[in-house]
C-alpha cells in the first residue's frame, strides 16, 4: 500500500469514527442523575434518572443508561435525594388566596382578644387602606367556642369597614360600618345563608354563606397593577412548596384572561385548572366556546355550590346536627337550580364540580348526577370535599363515575370539633378518603387554600398518617380511611391530572409528559413517616426550566 492510498484509507477511518462518537449520544436540554425517581407511572416505578428535551421527559431509567445515550447542555446531580412529578393541588384558591396577601393572618389565633390585636397591627401597617380585611379565624380554637360579635369591632373601628372570613370561607364577621355600607339590615331578605341577630333582634355581625357577598361585594377591586404583582408573590410561594399545576375552584372569566396573560408572557410559570363560576356571563361565552386546553392553562368546568362548612354549620345534612338540634344546615341554591344546570352542562363538554360537605347535600348531588349522566362515564364530574357521605352514598361515586376529590388536612383540622357536630355514628363516614377510592379507582387531592396551608405536603402526611402537625394522635384519625403513600403519592400527581382530563400530559416522570418535578430531601414513600411534614423541598422544575432552589 502506497503512502498516499495509507493516508486516504486513515484519513476515512478517522471521519467514520469521529461520525459515529458524535452520533452516540443525543443533546437534550437536561439531564438529571445520582436520583431517586418515583415516576408514578403505571407500575409506581422507580429510576435513577431522566433526560429533557423541549419541555418534556425524552427517556426515563438507570442512570448508566441515561448518561450513556444523552448529553444535556445543563446536568444536574441529584445527590441522591428524591425526585417526584411536579405537586398538583386539586383544589384551591389561588387568586383569592393571592389577593388576600394583605389581609390579617387570623389563622391559628387562639381566642377573639388576638384576633383583635392582629386587626389593630394590621391596621397601622396600612393605615390607608380602605377597608380592614382579615381571614383565618376559627371559634373552635378559642375557650369560649362561640360566634365573636361586632361589638368590640364597632368600637374600635367606628369609620373603617371590617370584613374577616372564617377559616373554611363560609362565614364572616362584620362591623356596623361595613352593614351600612352594604345596606344590611335585620329585614334583608336572605336565600342560602344567614345573617345572624340575637335575642333582641340585632345584627351581631355574623353573616354565613350567602349572606357573606351582601357585603363582600363592596370591598373595591385591586387595581390590574396590583392583582398581577399579589399573583406573582403567590406563584413564588406556592413553587418554594414544590406546586407545579393547580386547580382554582371558581373564577370568572376576567380572572382567567389576567391569568392566561401573564403566562403568555412568561411570568406565570404555574399550569393551572380553571374552574368557572357559574355566572350567566361565564356560561354564554363558554358553553358557545367551547373548553381551553393549553399547555399551562385548561378551562373545561363549571365550580358550584351545594351547602356551606361544617365549622359554621352551613353544611347540609340529612339529620340535625348533634350540638343543634334545631339546625340541619342549607341548600345555596333549589334543588330545581342544581338540576337545571347539571342537564344543561351535561349536553356540554364541561365538567360540573360541586362542593358538597354534608351527607345530605352529598346525597342530592350524586342523584343528579347520575339522573343526567346515565350511570358509568367518562365525564369525569367530580364532588369537591365529598367530606360527609353517608354509607348508602360512598357506591354512588363508583356507580356514576364521579370523581372524589378530597383534601385531607381537613380531616386533621376539623377531628377536634367534628364529632360535636356529627356525633359518633356520622362521623365515621365522614373524611372517608379510603372507602371513596375504592369506588371510583382514585381520589383526587387538594388542599383548599387558603382555607389550610399551601404545603401540599401537609396534605399527604395527613392523607397517610392521620395526624396534626404534633403527630395527633399518636395511632391516627379513624386511620381505615387512611390512603397508602402511592395512592396519596397519585392522588397529588396523575391522579390529580386525571380528574382535569390532563393526566396524558403531566402527572408522571415518563417519556412525552411535561417535564414537571420537584426534587426533595425525603424519601415519601419508605422513610420515617414523623419526616413527611417536615420534607423539604430542594428544586421546583416546570417543563424542564428551574422555577424555584438553588442549583
Amino acid at each position: 500500500m502506497t503512502n498516499s492510498i495509507r493516508s486516504f484509507v486513515l484519513l476515512m477511518l478517522a471521519g467514520f469514527f469521529s461520525c459515529c462518537q458524535s452520533t452516540s449520544t443525543q443533546s437534550v436540554d437536561l439531564v438529571v442523575y445520582n436520583a431517586t425517581v418515583y415516576t408514578v407511572d403505571s407500575a409506581f416505578s422507580k429510576a435513577t434518572a431522566f433526560a429533557v428535551k423541549d419541555g418534556k421527559f425524552v427517556a426515563v431509567g438507570s442512570e448508566a443508561d441515561i448518561r450513556g445515550r444523552f448529553t444535556g447542555k445543563e446536568s444536574v446531580d441529584a445527590r441522591g435525594q428524591f425526585v417526584y412529578p411536579g405537586f398538583y393541588d386539586a383544589h384551591c384558591h389561588f387568586y383569592r388566596y393571592a389577593l388576600g396577601l394583605r389581609d390579617a393572618e387570623l389563622v391559628g389565633t387562639t381566642s377573639w382578644a388576638q384576633v383583635i390585636e392582629k386587626l389593630q397591627q394590621q391596621r397601622q401597617q396600612y393605615p390607608q387602606a380602605a377597608w380592614l380585611t382579615g381571614r383565618g379565624w376559627d371559634q373552635n380554637d378559642w375557650p369560649t367556642k362561640q360566634f365573636p360579635t361586632k361589638d368590640t369591632l364597632d368600637l374600635l373601628f367606628p369609620n373603617t369597614p371590617v370584613f374577616i372570613v372564617r377559616v373554611d370561607g363560609h362565614a364572616a364577621l362584620v362591623n356596623q360600618k361595613a352593614l351600612d355600607l352594604a345596606g344590611v339590615m335585620a329585614s334583608t331578605p336572605i336565600s342560602g345563608g344567614t345573617i345572624s341577630k340575637n335575642a333582641a333582634g340585632k345584627l351581631t355581625g355574623l353573616l354565613v354563606d350567602n349572606a357573606v357577598d351582601l357585603v363582600s361585594v363592596k370591598i373595591p377591586e385591586p387595581t390590574a397593577t396590583e392583582a398581577n404583582a399579589a399573583v406573582l408573590e403567590a406563584q413564588k410561594r406556592c413553587l418554594a412548596v414544590g406546586l407545579t399545576s393547580l386547580a382554582d375552584a371558581g373564577l370568572d372569566k376576567a380572572n382567567i384572561d389576567q391569568i392566561a396573560a401573564l403566562q403568555q408572557d412568561g411570568k406565570l410559570k404555574l399550569r393551572i385548572y380553571a374552574m368557572l363560576t357559574p355566572t350567566k356571563a361565564n356560561k354564554e361565552f363558554y358553553l358557545k366556546n367551547g373548553p381551553v386546553f393549553q399547555d399551562r392553562l385548561t378551562v373545561c368546568s363549571f365550580k358550584v355550590y351545594a351547602d356551606g362548612a361544617l365549622g359554621s354549620r352551613g353544611a347540609c345534612l340529612l339529620h340535625p346536627y348533634t350540638d343543634k338540634p334545631k339546625e340541619t344546615g342549607f341548600l345555596l341554591s333549589s334543588i330545581a337550580d342544581y338540576r337545571t344546570l347539571a342537564k344543561e352542562l351535561a349536553a356540554s363538554k364541561f365538567q360540573m364540580n360541586t362542593h358538597a360537605i354534608g351527607d345530605s347535600s352529598n346525597r342530592l348531588l350524586l342523584d343528579i348526577y347520575g339522573e343526567v349522566l346515565g350511570g358509568k362515564n367518562d365525564r369525569r364530574w367530580r364532588i369537591e370535599h365529598a367530606q360527609v357521605v353517608s354509607k348508602a352514598d360512598v357506591v354512588k361515586f363508583g356507580q356514576f363515575g364521579i370523581v372524589p376529590s378530597v383534601q385531607p388536612t381537613h380531616a386533621t383540622s376539623d377531628m377536634y370539633w367534628a364529632g360535636e357536630r356529627l356525633g359518633a355514628a356520622r362521623l365515621k363516614t365522614a373524611y372517608a378518603f379510603n372507602d371513596l377510592r375504592k369506588q371510583y379507582g382514585q381520589v383526587a387531592i387538594g388542599s383548599d387554600f387558603p382555607v389550610e396551608d399551601i404545603n401540599p405536603l401537609y396534605g399527604f402526611h395527613s392523607a397517610v398518617a392521620r395526624q396534626d402537625a404534633k403527630n395527633y394522635p399518636a395511632k391516627g384519625f379513624q386511620m381505615e380511611n387512611a390512603l397508602s403513600r402511592p395512592d396519596a403519592l397519585r392522588g397529588m400527581t396523575t391522579w390529580a391530572a386525571h380528574a382535569a382530563f390532563e393526566d396524558k400530559q403531566k402527572g408522571s416522570i415518563r417519556a412525552g409528559m411535561a417535564a414537571d418535578f420537584v426534587l426533595l430531601d425525603t424519601d415519601l414513600i419508605e422513610g420515617p413517616k414523623e419526616k413527611l411534614r417536615g420534607a423539604k423541598v430542594q428544586q421546583t422544575w416546570i417543563a424542564g426550566e428551574q422555577v424555584f432552589g438553588g442549583k
